[in-house]
């Protein structure tokens, strides 16, 4: 009503800007226009009074107070811009909308209430439920018990005095932050190596930074989590603990729980994530797969993406003095200080015992079981992510025993063996340990894990041992899980143990996985069986597997049938199979249609495959356009794509640029795209530093990339080292890299063919000849 009054009888005057400046008012033009049109209500009265007595003053002057409002209205403009008034009015509309929000605050409470009741009730009908973070104890979270030489508790759990460093204070401002009234839900991971006390800093992290108010969860494996999250019965103020989060996000449910993960960080916080990972297992999951390679864990990639990282160092380097100074109301940090290393907490968790008592076995049995463990760590650095069946490890020990072992060995040698692996080392960890049953007490039967540390030791120190023939048969006939199966299947896939990869492929294919029929279709087209392999790969697609369409697709193109073959790849594109496009465009390409390859590496490009830029980055510098070629190589290189970095240093070279070349291509093997160093030795030959050619190419071998330990071959090969040679092509082989068949073919002038057909037997010689086995059908 003032707005109007203003407007009709004062012509506008004051005007807003004029009202906003008076100094007891000092808000915007547009809300003194928005009070006096009761479109907002102010926050405090004496900014609206003093806007008012401005326009009684304009009325005044005009000689209008006395005249009404308007002809509806008897009040006079005086009584309407009476101060006593709008003051009253102000404070009635002040009550009424506090009396407002303190009902709406109470309909809130009694809503989430109501809510907490329910998200309560539907967690007692779960496995595992939250509990009070305080409530949960270090050994019931996974922390590692601590080797003692005094009294120790009741139930036999010693936790040593903690020694703060600086990873600890990071990884507190993480929780805390996370913990905050009103934050967004949040991932942190704590990674470090087997036994350098991660799980511990997590735990003593959560015990400083976390309110006591706030719940916490630790299913008991993924099935768990999936039932929680499946629920919603993970609330705000709870933390989630995923120790060892690879055993949640790698097995058959991993990519589910981890897209369940991504949903609820989108929901209602304050929320903690905190998950613990190995450093090996965190590369598995975070990477990015190699162009044609199946994509594996692209959820758990984005969830751990957006988490934060503390990093727990393997050492107390730097650190020793203040070890020392807790070690004096400590015995078992004194002991460990004893050592005079800085691996303390490695030695608190009896790491160097377990080491020893494996490699150094005692006693009639220790090698029968030092047997049972190498065929442990085998089975899990190969990939077996679940428990260990007893009758797998005993069908597998053979193979690790010696001739006369096996002779001598008394009918109890399995018990007895089992009794040695499972000996308390430094009374704290067995190698061997049993699995408590999810729920309910004991142990599951006949089956064991391998312990962390052994793991560990065992991806360090087997890295290049290839399995004994009895491990492959052990695992054919007593694994089941296809997804052990089909890791094992991949390992022996890549040793160039054919035999054993296809039966395990059979095995798992007969489990129902279809990506294992694909692969065991591709087996045996690379040893020649076109027919074989395409009734597999046709079995695969008819199955579901949209990659089999892809597959039969190139069969079809080397069979000369482009256009059945680009059905076939169209048919794969249109079911989700990005790289797909990718193909399409690569046999476009080899029918030297240029314009048609350019238009599916665009399709490829928008649908999101980043490798395509690189391809395209090829296919325009093979035309001719250069500069069209550096522009999509540094957009590849610009998300991520390290490979566009060789397409570059191609370039530079082309123009004569070697330096620039050589920059890049560093920066290329930096990356981990270790095909790049064979451009970079040659860059460097040609520049006549055959000395450091020669220094880079064994820095690289020394990772064991498998082309610089062929090529080193060849140099030794050249030197009359043959058998030096022979052992580093071997190395390759172990590798994972079957360029070595060659190689080793015509090292031993025996047929290539037979060793694409066989492949080599565990001592690395050609396999006697074997039969295909074949999968049920789908």
């Amino acid at each position: 009503m003032v707005g109007a009054l203003k407007r009709d009888l004062l012509d506008r005057h004051p005007s807003d800007n004029a009202l906003r400046k008076h100094p007891d008012v000092q808000v915007s033009r547009d809300t003194v226009g928005a009070w006096l049109r009761g479109d907002r209500f102010p926050q405090k009265v004496e900014p609206l009074l003093a806007v008012l007595a401005q326009i009684r003053a304009e009325a005044a002057r005009r000689g209008l107070l006395d005249a009404p409002t308007d002809s509806t209205q008897d009040s006079t403009v005086a009584e309407l811009l009476a101060p006593d008034r709008w003051h009253t009015s102000w404070q009635d509309e002040q009550r009424r909308r506090t009396q407002a929000n303190q009902d709406a605050a109470q309909r809130q409470r009694a809503h989430s209430a109501l809510q907490e009741d329910e998200r309560r009730a539907r967690q007692a009908a779960l496995a595992d439920r939250p509990r009070p973070v305080g409530s949960w104890s270090a050994q019931r979270l996974g922390v590692h018990p601590a080797i003692h030489t005094g009294p120790v508790r009741e139930d036999g759990f010693v936790l040593p005095l903690y020694v703060p460093r600086p990873h600890d204070t990071e990884l507190r401002a993480h929780l805390t932050a996370a913990a905050a009234d009103g934050a967004r839900p949040q991932m942190v991971v704590v990674r470090g190596a087997s036994c350098t006390g991660k799980t511990r800093a997590a735990f003593e992290a959560v015990r400083a930074a976390v309110p006591a108010d706030f719940d916490l969860l630790f299913p008991a494996d993924a099935d768990g989590l999936l039932a929680v999250l499946a629920a919603d019965a993970l609330g705000p103020c709870t933390v989630l603990w995923l120790n060892e989060a690879q055993d949640y996000l790698d097995g058959p449910k991993g990519e589910a729980v981890a897209a369940a993960l991504l949903r609820r960080l989108d929901d209602l916080g304050p929320l903690i994530v905190v998950a613990t990972l190995w450093p090996d297992h965190n590369r598995t999951l975070a990477r990015r797969p190699n162009p044609g390679e199946s994509d594996r864990h692209p959820k758990a990639r984005d969830l751990l993406a957006q988490a934060r990282y503390t990093y727990v160092p393997d050492s107390f380097t730097g650190h020793l003095e203040a070890v020392r100074e807790a070690a004096r109301d400590d015995n078992s940090l004194a002991t460990a200080v004893q050592t005079g290393g800085v691996d303390l907490t490695q030695v608190l968790a009896a790491g160097p015992d377990l080491v020893e008592h494996y490699e150094h076995p005692a006693g009639e049995y220790g090698p029968y079981g030092r047997a049972l463990i190498s065929a442990a760590m085998d089975a899990h650095r190969l990939g077996v992510a679940g428990p260990l069946l007893l009758d797998f490890l005993q069908a597998a020990a053979s193979g690790y025993l010696t001739n006369t072992e096996r002779a001598t060995a008394r009918p109890d040698w399995f018990a007895e063996a089992m009794a040695y692996a499972r000996t308390q080392v430094k009374a704290t960890i067995r190698p061997l340990q049993e699995i408590p049953r999810p729920s309910g007490m004991g142990a599951l039967p006949g089956v064991v894990r391998l312990a962390d540390f052994l793991q560990q030791h065992g991806r360090r120190t087997r890295g290049t041992q290839v399995p004994p023939a009895s491990f492959w048969h052990a695992a054919t006939a007593h694994l089941t899980d296809p997804n052990d199966l089909v890791s094992l299947a991949h390992a022996a896939h890549w040793q160039l143990r054919y035999r054993h990869a296809a039966h395990l492929y059979c095995a798992a294919a007969d489990g129902g996985n279809t990506h294992a029929l694909l692969t065991l279709a591709r087996l045996r087209k690379g040893a020649g069986d076109l027919e074989g392999a395409q009734r597999l790969a046709r079995q695969a697609a008819d199955a579901g597997n949209i990659d089999a369409l892809t597959d039969l697709a190139w069969m079809r193109e080397d069979a000369g049938d482009l256009e059945g073959a680009q059905r076939l790849a169209r048919q794969a594109a249109d079911a989700g199979n990005i790289d797909a496009l990718t193909d399409l465009a690569w046999m476009r390409e080899d029918a030297g249609d240029w314009e048609g390859a350019e238009r599916f590496y665009r399709q490829a490009i928008d649908a999101g495959d980043t490798y395509a830029l690189v391809a395209l980055a090829g296919l325009r510098k093979n035309v001719g356009d250069w500069a069209g070629a550096e522009r999509l190589a540094i957009q590849a290189s610009d998300a991520g794509v390290a490979d566009a970095l060789v397409v570059l240093a191609s370039l530079r070279e082309e123009i004569g640029d070697r330096k620039g070349a050589e920059q890049l291509l560093r920066k290329a093997v930096d990356a981990g795209v270790f095909h790049a160093v064979i451009d970079l030795v040659e860059l460097l030959k040609d520049a006549e530093d055959g000395e450091e050619a020669e220094r880079l190419a064994r820095r690289v071998a020394s990772t064991r990339d498998s082309d610089a330990l062929i090529d080193l071959a060849e140099e030794l090969k050249g030197t009359g080292d043959r058998k030096g040679a022979e052992q580093l092509v071997l190395e390759a082989v172990h590798a994972r890299y079957p360029r070595a068949l060659r190689w080793l073919a015509e090292s031993r002038m025996e047929p290539l063919e037979a060793y694409n057909r066989y492949g080599l037997d565990p001592e690395g010689t050609l396999a006697e000849p074997w039969e295909w086995p074949e999968p049920r059908i789908l």
